[in-house]
Order: structure tokens, then C-alpha cells, then sequence
């Protein structure tokens, strides 16, 4: 279950792990599973929403981002921040100061990811004028993951246009290109609240190569920059900030802040148990009438990420607080223009593969059936003691060969009331799910 095609931002830690299952419930793909006693993902359905994650009661979870070290290979280091970051602070902490701890941990640059907003929403709102309804926002990579594997009859829905970062990204790309800077003397690094981005950064949609360098855990930096300030360091260097912003761009990532500047009628939808249960209406035509759908994975969306550090109700507060103190618009809205309007399309998202049972449509057909009479068997009440997240997983792991009905212990108990099963054979059924230890109790 661990070999995938898409690159994963999420490792369980064997060592760390204790096989509770909390993870395995939670998950949105049913990526999970509980084999000797350890979680296990199928990399290929694991959309990096990062529910797991948020939910391990041991931190068993790993996330895979960059070595901060590997910023030094490069003479022009810019930060990418999202306006989430400084949130994450009390308002006593002078922004000003926050920009100085970044220069001295090491970066020669740091500008604002939602830049490229006020350019975004106007190429917005012409898209959805034009496309077929609703129009789903391509901002959250984890709900994009989602369609594609979950949802691929919708994916034809999401908009076709590249997400703040990359076209900031691309932006300060082509800034050093027009300055004369060598290339490879830049790297491009993204400060995430989101685990789902790293994974986007990765293996981007849509046809489309990220020119960012490096993604950096936003929880690990702000306990740096952090302690940096508790410490007093002193500044001995300079840093180039580029600050420009506006309210629009402040507000982008939280709910509510892309739909409101989308004409029609617009629904924000946040929390990935929500967003999973609106697209299930919207897969059964059951939703009708909508121009445009904000799908965002996180509770208050990116000021609830999963690497945000403070609480998110504060957290958008202070977002919405600061957005009220900057215009409209910023200075940078017309280079932007310039720079980036070659970039912003990109091509039409594909379906992730799911495979569930065969590649041949004759075999997967029958083994379909197969599970479906076996579901019929089990007691239905999704109880996850067979290590799978629910009988209809448990019955499409035994159709493809990678389970046993005898996980079900409730048909256990009936094969053991029948006398065909014996209570050492049901022992080491259970150990095999749920490994040895759990079984040694004295």
C-alpha cells in the first residue's frame, strides 16, 4: 500500500504509530487501514488533506517538507508568506519586526503570496461569466485532489486558473529574469499553512511546472521566528520586503473571501466533511442554480490549516482587523498585469485514477458484484475492527484479494457459535489486523 504515482506529503511513522485507527476513520478517501497493528496508507487515494494528521492522538504522522538548510544554496532567497502567518501572531508584535527575525534567519527577500489576488479576480469573475455552472475555485489543492479521486465526474468543473501562489510565484520568476539575475542564483520558497500545497507544489495540476523552490512548514517557522523575538536577537542584516497587499488579497484565503467577489449566486464552503458532503449532492444532481463554489478543506479555511499555530477564530479576526487598515487595491496590481497574464490559464484538470478493483473492465465488473453481495453479509455498522474504515471497504478489500471475511467479527462470532472457527484460529486473526502486543495484556 505504500508504492504511488503522486508524490505524498504525509508519512506514518511505524516506530510511533500504535494502530488506534483514529486516522483511518477520518480519512475522506478511505486511504487507510490497520494491518499488523500500524496504519497503513494507499498513497495513490491519499489526497495530503491531512485529517489524519490533525486527528493522531501519538504524532505517528510525518509531514515531508523541505530541509530549511537547503535555502543557503541559493544568493537570492525569497520567502513567499501568506497573510495567515502574520496572523499567527498577538497584534503587540510589530510586523515590521517579523520582517527583520525572517531577513536574519536567512532569506534576502520576503513578499506577500496573495499579490497576485486583485489580478486573479478579475480573470475570475470574466471565467465564470463564460463557463459551464457551477464553477468550482481551484484555490484548495487538497479539495482538488479530492474531486479528482473522489469526485472525476466533477472535475470538468474546476476552474482552469493557476492559485495565488503560482502566480506570485511566476511574477517574482520573471522580475529577476528582467533584472538580469541569473537563474539559478533564485530560490522561490513557500511558507505553508497547508499540507495539501506541499503535495501541490510537488506534483502540480493542470499541465503546469511550479517555479517554487522549496515548501516550509509554517508551524516550524513561526516557532523560529518566534523564539528569535522572545530572544531579542539583534538584526545585522538587511532584508528587501515587498508588503503589498490588499484587503481583497488579505481576505482571499479565508471563507467567504473569494466568493464574495464572484457575480452570480455563490456558495464558501469550509471543512472537509462538509465540502465531501456538498459534492456528493452536487455529483447527484441534487444542487442547482449555483455560478460559483469556494471549497476550502479547513475549518475557516487557511486560517484553520493544519500547520496554522494559533486558534482560527483569532486567527481570522486578526485577518479580517488588518484587511480594514489596507486600500482596495495595491501598487503592484499593473506589473502584475504585465508579467503575469500569459500565466494564469492552465490546462484542464484529469481524473486521478482510483482503481478500485482491476483494470480490466470485465474482471473490475465482477469483482464490483463480488463486493457488493459480500457488503450484503456484513452487519453494516462500520465498527472498523477488521481494520478496515467501513464494511464496504472491508468488502472491496476481500473482492480484490487483499482481505479476509473472517476480519468481520461479527461473522466470526457466528463461524465460532458454529464451531467452524476456534477461538486460537480467531486469535491470531485479530493479531494480524492488530498486531501481537495488543493481545499480551497481564
Amino acid at each position: 500500500m505504500s508504492s504511488t504515482t503522486y508524490n505524498r506529503a504525509l508519512e506514518i511513522l511505524n516506530d510511533v504509530c500504535i494502530g488506534c485507527s483514529h486516522c483511518m476513520k477520518v480519512c475522506p478517501t478511505e486511504a487507510l487501514r490497520v494491518k499488523g497493528g500500524k496504519a497503513k496508507i494507499h498513497s495513490d487515494w491519499c489526497i495530503d488533506c491531512g485529517e489524519c494528521y490533525r486527528i493522531c492522538p501519538n504524532r505517528a504522522i510525518r509531514v515531508m517538507d523541505d530541509d530549511f538548510k537547503q535555502i543557503f544554496k541559493y544568493t537570492k532567497r525569497v520567502l513567499l508568506v501568506p497573510s495567515v502567518f502574520f496572523a499567527q501572531f498577538d497584534d503587540s508584535i510589530p510586523r515590521d519586526r517579523i520582517f527583520e527575525i525572517i531577513g536574519e534567519l536567512g532569506f534576502t527577500d520576503v513578499c506577500s503570496v496573495e499579490q497576485s489576488v486583485d489580478t486573479l479576480l478579475d480573470e475570475e469573475r470574466e471565467y465564470v461569466k463564460n463557463a459551464e455552472k457551477p464553477v468550482i475555485s481551484s484555490f484548495c489543492p487538497a479539495v482538488i485532489r479530492l474531486i479528482q479521486v473522489r469526485f472525476p465526474s466533477l472535475v470538468d468543473r474546476i476552474m482552469t486558473l493557476l492559485p495565488p501562489l503560482e502566480i506570485t510565484a511566476q511574477y517574482y520568476k520573471k522580475r529577476h529574469e528582467v533584472d538580469g539575475g541569473n537563474p539559478d542564483e533564485l530560490g522561490l520558497f513557500y511558507l505553508t499553512p497547508c499540507i495539501g500545497k506541499i503535495a501541490a507544489v510537488k506534483s502540480p495540476v493542470g499541465g503546469y511546472t511550479s517555479p517554487i523552490t522549496g515548501v516550509i512548514n509554517m508551524d516550524y517557522f513561526f516557532n523560529k521566528v518566534y523564539l528569535a523575538y522572545k530572544q531579542r536577537i539583534p538584526i545585522t542584516t538587511k532584508v528587501r520586503v515587498s508588503g503589498e497587499i490588499s484587503s481583497k488579497g488579505i481576505l482571499y484565503p479565508t471563507t467567504g473571501g473569494e466568493s464574495r467577489h464572484i457575480e452570480g449566486r455563490t456558495l464558501a464552503i469550509d471543512g472537509m466533511a462538509n465540502v465531501t458532503d456538498f459534492l456528493e449532492m452536487l455529483e447527484n444532481e441534487e444542487i442547482e442554480g449555483v455560478d460559483f463554489l469556494e471549497l476550502r478543506a479547513c475549518d475557516e479555511s487557511c486560517a484553520g490549516g493544519i500547520l496554522s499555530h494559533r486558534n482560527r477564530f483569532l486567527t481570522a479576526e486578526t485577518m479580517r482587523n488588518y484587511a480594514a487598515q489596507v486600500p482596495d487595491t495595491h501598487n503592484l496590481v499593473q506589473d502584475y498585469k504585465k508579467y503575469t497574464s500569459a500565466v494564469i490559464h492552465m490546462e484542464q484538470i484529469e481524473p486521478r485514477s482510483m482503481v478500485k478493483y482491476d483494470w480490466d473492465i470485465e474482471i473490475a465488473l465482477e469483482k464490483m458484484e463480488k463486493a457488493r453481495e459480500l457488503k450484503d453479509l456484513f452487519p453494516g455498522i462500520d465498527c472498523g475492527a477488521c481494520g478496515a474504515p467501513s464494511c464496504e471497504a472491508l468488502a472491496e478489500d476481500i473482492a480484490k484479494g487483499q482481505g479476509d471475511i473472517t476480519s468481520c467479527i461479527f461473522l466470526r462470532t457466528i463461524y465460532e457459535k458454529r464451531g467452524e472457527l476456534g477461538i486460537d484460529e480467531a486469535v491470531k486473526i485479530m493479531e494480524k489486523i492488530w498486531g501481537d502486543s495488543r493481545f499480551d495484556k497481564r
